[in-house]
């Protein structure tokens, strides 16, 4: 299946010069998202999940139905204040200004193995924090599931060290 038709460009947003991907009209349709979540899955059924853990909050969106189809358990990476219990948090650099992200500090046991998925790779900046929050925790990243990366912003390098899968890549 062809994705890319179900992905959106819109210029300027979130700020001038930016061209963001919009993917809800791939989450609208029934045929593309159900595909886009198996081929995920798929592609880590032999890498033994314990846990998804997937970024606010488009990541949610993918992450929950991926850690269905693999039988493992979901947990939320996200933004400040939103997490009720006790949190482990990560200050990092995004493209147009700084970010935070928070996860619960019981959030893994030492050693379970975690896919993490986000809708889409742009510099890395997130998905390294991400990463680095999981780690800390003492669980060990299987790999990063993503529907899109963007190649030109080399996000990869960043987080070069995991296995890394997509669906659509754009230059």
């Amino acid at each position: 299946m062809d994705l890319r038709k179900y992905i959106r460009d819109i210029p300027d947003f979130p700020q001038k010069g930016i061209l963001f991907r919009d993917l809800t009209p791939l989450m609208g349709d029934k045929d593309a998202f159900n595909y886009t979540v198996k081929e995920i899955a798929d592609h880590f059924r032999t890498f033994h999940v314990d846990k998804v853990a997937a970024i606010e909050a488009r990541g949610f969106i993918f992450g929950a139905p991926i850690a269905k189809e693999l039988g493992a358990g979901f947990v939320p990476i996200r933004k400040p204040g939103k997490l009720p219990y006790e949190v482990v948090r990560k200050e990092f650099q995004l493209e147009y200004g700084m970010s935070i992200l928070e996860l619960h500090k019981d959030a893994f046991k030492k050693g379970e193995r975690v896919l993490m998925i986000d809708d889409l790779l742009a510099t890395g900046g997130t998905a390294l924090a991400a990463s680095e929050l999981v780690e800390s925790l003492g669980a060990e990243i299987v790999g990063w599931g993503f529907v899109v990366i963007l190649k030109n912003l080399k996000g990869e390098e960043k987080i070069g060290k995991y296995h890394i899968f997509s669906l659509v890549n754009f230059d």
